[in-house]
């Protein structure tokens, strides 16, 4: 059994996104599954490939992410201040 270390709950969410690698590429499709205050799970094609780093756009906000976890087509982010 795994221990939750979250600060916060997250909420679960199905909202359409993008990741923005840089200014210059092409923005990533994505899929918001859970989100919370400080973090969220993202459902993508692949993470292959994908940065440490990126930004995160849903809703209109542009959100600075972390990756704390991958899978093959997952993706858990903490929101950086």
């Amino acid at each position: 059994m795994t221990t939750e270390r979250r600060i916060h709950a997250r909420k679960r969410v199905i909202k359409a996104a993008f990741i923005a690698v840089s200014a210059k590429a092409p923005k990533l499709e994505c899929m918001v599954r859970n989100i919370s205050d400080t973090g969220a799970e993202l459902q993508v094609s692949t993470t292959f490939g994908l940065p440490h780093t990126f930004d995160l756009i849903a809703d209109g906000t542009n959100y600075k992410c972390r990756s704390v976890w991958r899978t093959d087509r997952k993706i858990g982010v903490a929101f950086e201040n």
